[in-house]
């Protein structure tokens, strides 16, 4: 009787690391392009998927403008999520995409620790009762063009810009951690980087949310490139990105979500 349990025990031990051999054989890795407004979001999204599917997403992190560029030069990415969707048809037009689709609908924010850009943001900006502004680089960033059409609907960008008082940053990252540290006394960012639970501006200072009319709408895209070895894992990726459960952790974070 003894033997023949432990020999059910051994069938049963060898079953268990057979089903997990197979299944760590079958486990492959994607790398993606991620806008950089995205950071924060995308890990949680991806943390989940994993959990889910038992396999690996890695993400390299920049700006749209610089992610595509790289991306067109031959860069190994399964995927690309951009910041708007000019550069995800640039892709498609190309043919080194099938299409792409809006996942998220970002929304500027103008921050400032100290400044009450809540209530008086309008005459800040106006009379120039600041030493610096952060901002993304426009041609590289969509948070970056967003933030230069709204000083152009005031009629305030050149100055500023002729003036010096406008400090651009490469990425929306760059420009968040510029207004967050205080090297500028106000930044334009995006809303997710101030909803993020582990933001180092979390329930300090003030904000002040532009007219999106003010604005081009800053939807963001992503796609499948053709060149992905992981095709199906990719397109897995993707499907869950579009699912509900990552569509909460989106709007968690300050999106709207399709």
């Amino acid at each position: 009787m003894l033997e023949k349990t432990l020999k059910t025990s051994l069938a049963t031990a060898l079953l268990g690391v057979s089903l997990l051999a197979s299944a760590l054989a079958q486990a492959e890795t994607i790398t993606v392009a991620i806008a950089a407004n995205f950071t924060k979001t995308i890990e949680e999204v991806g943390a989940a998927w994993e959990a889910k599917t038992g396999h690996d997403v890695r993400f390299s992190f920049g700006p749209s403008g610089k992610l595509l560029a790289q991306i067109q030069n031959g860069a190994p990415f399964d995927g690309y999520f951009s910041a708007d969707t000019r550069r995800p048809q640039i892709l498609v037009d190309s043919g080194e995409a099938l299409d792409f689709f809006v996942y998220a609908k970002g929304q500027l924010a103008l921050y400032s620790e100290k400044l009450p850009v809540d209530e008086n943001a309008e005459t800040i900006l106006a009379n120039g009762d600041f030493r610096h502004l952060a901002m993304a680089n426009p041609k590289a960033a969509p948070y970056g063009l967003a933030a230069r059409q709204v000083l152009e609907k005031r009629g305030l960008y050149r100055m500023l810009r002729d003036e010096g008082r406008i400090v651009q940053g490469e990425s929306i990252s760059q420009a968040f951690q510029f207004a967050a540290t205080g090297n500028a006394q106000l930044g334009f960012v995006a809303l997710s980087q101030l909803r993020d639970p582990e933001s180092p501006v979390k329930a300090r200072g003030q904000v002040w949310m532009p007219p999106t009319e003010d604005y081009e709408p800053i939807q963001q895209g992503a796609l499948v490139l053709t060149r992905s070895e992981h095709p199906e894992v990719v397109e897995d990726f993707m499907a869950f990105v579009q699912g509900r459960e990552a569509a909460e952790i989106i709007q968690k974070f300050g999106y709207d979500t399709p």
